[in-house]
């Protein structure tokens, strides 16, 4: 089973006041934390979708033997950037089983994490395996998430800002879910960040 990952970095982080892929937590910038999470998992490839900032983002991980593509229509939301990543998933690996979706401000996600789902989606062969994490005191479904093909096509069809939590949903009676506690750290403001260092400084520190 081959998984191609996907990595969705295209966003301006209008929330965070500046571009949070550049962001360095344990010395390494979120972008590059994901890219080579993934690239250290077992997928098969990993696709970097960009698009603000396409420029700075690329240098950042330009060392690495992760494939990028820009998503020009970034402005338009998640969907456009599942969009784009997925037709260049299927143009580099026309064969592959699944998809990984996954954000670059889930700061604790490591390889270990995607193998996981790797691995669970292997043995039992859902439609979806996706993590599962409490938030605000909420069980909460959703990315790092894989997709077999043959959601691919509703995952073509998202537009705007809607991500694929919607198309989990729809299938969360075919779907395995993966406990996954590190995925409860989404950065999207620059207040939940500077907690999340000085919840790191305090770690290194003990």
């Amino acid at each position: 089973m081959k998984v191609v990952a996907i990595v969705l970095a295209a966003g301006a982080s209008t929330r965070m006041g500046q571009a949070k892929q550049l962001l360095l937590y344990n010395g390494v910038s979120l972008l590059l934390r994901a890219v080579n999470a993934a690239l250290d998992s077992d997928c098969e490839e990993v696709i970097v979708v960009l698009g603000a900032n396409a420029v700075d983002f690329q240098s950042e991980i330009s060392e690495t033997r992760a494939h990028t593509v820009i998503n020009h229509d970034w402005e338009e939301g998640m969907g456009s950037s599942i969009r784009c990543g997925l037709k260049r998933a299927e143009g580099l690996q026309p064969e592959a089983s699944a998809v990984l979706l996954m954000l670059c401000d889930q700061a604790l996600i490591q390889a270990e994490s995607i193998d996981r789902l790797i691995d669970g989606h292997r043995k039992k062969r859902p439609l979806i395996t996706a993590s599962e994490y409490e938030t605000g005191g909420e069980l909460v479904h959703g990315v790092p998430a894989i997709f077999s093909r043959v959601v691919f096509p509703e995952l073509a069809s998202l537009a705007g800002p809607a991500g694929a939590k919607s198309v989990i949903t729809r299938h969360k009676d075919r779907a395995l879910f993966i406990p996954m506690p590190e995925a409860a750290l989404d950065l999207d403001t620059f207040s939940e960040y500077e907690l999340a260092i000085s919840c790191e400084l305090l770690v290194r520190a003990r």
